[in-house]
């Protein structure tokens, strides 16, 4: 009798694990395809001269504090629907922010060295969360694994923000930015290889 009650809960268990696995990877997905979705906005912004490299820098600290709760919500291993919404709300705001950004009339020099720095963070940016997002889909990464991941996205946003806060991006604050980068690309790649 008490062994199977054991192969009950075991089977239970099983089953409950293999079900909530699709849920995470599609409600992780569509919070990251958003991440993707707003960084190919910024860039596309830079690139047209709708946006200033410093409001790139002002969007992308925002995007920071929104992967910093990506992580934060990730830490345990689930996304619960307060934690979804409120992540949702953030990127909401954001949203807004880049569209009102876009069209308030200031007007960057998308052929300026800085700005192309700046585009080349923000597209390297977008291709990370890409990849984050195909292991999700995959399932080559983990919950725990992409809540981390994506406190590295935060840093990454956090050093954009950073080097275009006064409106130029040099080529020392790209190298920190590529440097950042780096680091997140190689965990990436660690994470979805390990097995």
């Amino acid at each position: 009798m008490k062994t199977t009650k054991s192969i009950s809960f075991l089977l239970t268990a099983l089953v409950a694990t293999l079900l909530a696995a699709p849920v995470f990877a599609q409600s992780a997905a569509s919070e990251t395809q958003r991440d993707v979705n707003q960084q190919n906005r910024i860039e596309s912004g830079l690139q047209s001269g709708q946006l200033t490299t410093r409001e790139a820098g002002q969007l992308e600290h925002q995007e920071a504090k929104v992967d910093r709760t990506e992580a934060n919500a990730l830490k345990n291993g689930n996304l619960s629907p307060a934690e979804k919404a409120r992540i949702q709300g953030m990127q909401n705001k954001v949203s807004q922010d880049i569209s009102a950004d876009k069209h308030n009339g200031a007007v960057g020099n998308p052929n300026s060295v800085s700005s192309q720095r700046m585009q080349a963070n923000v597209q390297r940016n977008a291709n990370q969360e890409q990849r984050i997002e195909n292991g999700i889909k995959s399932g080559s990464l983990d919950k725990r694994q992409v809540g981390q991941l994506q406190r590295g996205e935060a840093h990454v946003d956090h050093s954009e923000a950073r080097a275009a806060r006064n409106g130029h991006v040099n080529a020392n604050e790209q190298a920190r930015v590529n440097r950042v980068q780096n680091r997140v690309s190689s965990r990436i790649h660690r994470d979805k290889t390990n097995g």
